[in-house]
């Protein structure tokens, strides 16, 4: 073998392998613990997501209020040391601006210097220890008053609030005895850090119980979800096992759950149905091979140890065994053709033809009939209705409606035959007999294998038991309407709608 056959060969083995390999992973993993990582996972990314929004949003509600918070007190606090170096400070702080500026800070929350152009701090006063400025270093405004100054310059305006480093800004321009001045009035948000950290740090316990919760719902829900299917499931291993009367309903909830339950319960019928038909087509298939084949046997034993030297009586058990023998091939055949057409093997032929004068060929083929046992046909049929169809299928199809009506007709032996226009387009055939009638229950039935009415009926044309199924498969592979009207004690009518054919309805106009 070739390398590339090899390869050829042995690339459905590993597909399948790896098919194989999925359907394990498949099998291995429970729907109740995908039902609880599921719910898990998505109660712990909730939590998570909650605390992180929550998180982002108490920092700008925060950062907001103390934006709102700081531009108030900035603007009166501006006005206060405004109105202090215009008038004078108030007589307590004994003329003191350090002292007058801490107690506004003091009062507001807030920190509060006056600043030069160059960062310089002017008021309050830094406090030195010692003699030596040790507390300088950490009031050098020298890259604050820049970033104040880029950000009055870029509002255009002599007031700004802004965030810094930390902190949240006020800052506003002054003019004081002929000199720039700066107001610098800082919020800290050190407050706010804090109370971030530790909010992280109760989200982390939350999470951790939540998930801890989360588990124990999760659980006790996916068992609840799971419980029915498995039910489901042992229930559809019971019907495997042949038991129909197992019922799908149970622990049903949703809608979801009854309809796979109502659609379970219907497949168990039909199941169930076709399983009785099986054995009822076993039993019929044994007795009517089983009938001929006895009748061979005991009329060729007739001819070996009765009738073999007499010629008269040799003839006539000689033509029982090739009738039965026709019985059994006939019988063969037509459940070979009827598998062909319900497996789509047997091919059908599209060509136009008159029907009219087929029916009329069919119909004569039971003229021994009207001869042998005074049968009557009353036959109606329009001339001139062309069809579009495989012709030896359709003709089978009313070969075996009339030796249904045949078969089952009533005392009087009569069987009507029409075929008519019932449309622009369409026309009828119709073949009715007088005999008992289809009970309604049964109605649904007569087109099965094998179908046999419950009342006695002779049948003088010879059939197999499979013709009601042959012209059902025929028809619905022809996509043509069809159907049965009956009346219990009055007889039933069989029909068959034919579209006419546009070469004919062509012809016509």
């Amino acid at each position: 073998m070739s390398k590339a056959k090899r390869d050829k060969a042995a690339k459905p083995s590993k597909n399948a392998s790896i098919r194989r390999s999925y359907r394990s992973k498949q099998r291995s993993t429970s729907i109740y613990f995908l039902l609880w990582a599921v719910f898990a996972a998505f109660s712990l990314l909730i939590v998570l997501l909650f605390g992180f929004m929550e998180r982002v949003l108490i920092t700008q509600t925060y950062k907001q209020e103390a934006a709102i918070e700081l531009n108030e007190k900035g603007d009166r606090i501006e006005r206060m040391i405004g109105n202090a170096f215009e008038n004078g400070l108030p007589p307590e702080y004994r003329g003191s601006l350090s002292t007058y500026i801490r107690t506004l800070s003091s009062a507001n929350g807030v920190d509060i210097f006056i600043l030069s152009a160059e960062g310089e701090v002017i008021a309050p006063q830094v406090p030195t220890i010692g003699g030596d400025d040790e507390m300088a270093g950490l009031f050098d405004f020298g890259d604050r008053i820049r970033v104040l100054l880029a950000a009055l310059e870029e509002k255009q305006s002599s007031t700004v609030i802004y965030e810094g480093e930390g902190e949240y800004v006020y800052g506003a321009e002054m003019r004081v005895y002929g000199q720039d001045m700066y107001l610098y009035v800082s919020k800290s948000l050190d407050l706010m850090v804090a109370a971030s950290e530790q909010m992280g740090s109760r989200m982390v316990v939350v999470a951790i119980f939540i998930f801890i919760l989360a588990f124990a719902v999760s659980s006790a829900v996916s068992g609840w979800l799971a419980r029915p299917i498995t039910e489901m499931t042992k229930k559809a291993e019971l019907l495997a096992r042949g038991d129909f009367a197992v019922d799908f309903h149970g622990n049903d909830y949703g809608q979801e759950m009854v309809a796979l339950a109502d659609t379970l319960n219907y497949a168990r019928d039909e199941l169930s149905k076709t399983d009785r038909m099986q054995k009822e087509l076993i039993a019929n298939v044994s007795h009517d091979f089983k009938t001929p084949l006895t009748m061979i046997k005991a009329y060729a034993s007739m001819i070996v140890e009765i009738s073999g030297d007499v010629p008269e009586k040799r003839n006539k058990h000689a033509q029982v065994i090739i009738d039965e023998a026709d019985r059994l091939a006939s019988l063969v055949g037509d459940m070979l053709e009827l598998s062909k057409m319900q497996s789509g093997i047997a091919e059908l032929k599209n060509e136009t033809f008159d029907m009219s004068a087929y029916l009329h060929e069919i119909i004569g083929r039971f003229d021994y009939l009207k001869e042998t046992q005074g049968y009557t046909f009353e036959v109606d049929v329009e001339d001139g209705l062309y069809t579009a169809g495989d012709e030896l299928k359709l003709g089978q199809v009313l070969y075996n409606l009339i030796g249904n009506a045949v078969n089952y007709t009533g005392e009087d032996k009569q069987v009507r035959i029409s075929l008519k226009r019932t449309g622009e387009r369409i026309f009828r055939f119709a073949v009715t007999d007088t005999g008992a009638g289809i009970k309604p229950e049964e109605l649904p039935t007569i087109w099965d294998r094998y179908y046999r009415s419950s009342d006695a009926h002779k049948r003088p044309v010879k059939g197999t038991g499979l013709g009601l199924s042959i012209v059902k498969t025929v028809l619905e592979r022809h996509c043509f309407v069809f159907g049965v009207n009956s009346e219990v004690g009055k007889g039933s009518t069989f029909y068959v709608d034919f579209p006419l054919s546009e070469e004919q309805t062509n012809g016509d106009q």
